[in-house]
């Protein structure tokens, strides 16, 4: 079986995958920081969906 990682993970999994609560994504969201498309997806069913490479992406150019 292959296992391929996952891009997109949820909430509680990026908590506790890099520290930032689900309050501060949703900060991130509502300031204008993080753009849906970007760096998170909704799923179908209304999930925030963090966009790891993206993520990955963001850090590394520094911005806040």
């Amino acid at each position: 079986m292959i296992v391929r990682p996952l891009r997109y993970v949820q909430l509680p999994v990026f908590e506790t995958l890099s520290g930032y609560t689900p309050k501060a994504v949703e900060r991130k969201i509502a300031a204008g920081v993080w753009m849906e498309g970007r760096e998170y997806r909704r799923a179908p069913d209304g999930h925030v969906m963090v966009d790891l490479v993206e993520f990955e992406r963001w850090v590394e150019k520094g911005l806040e």
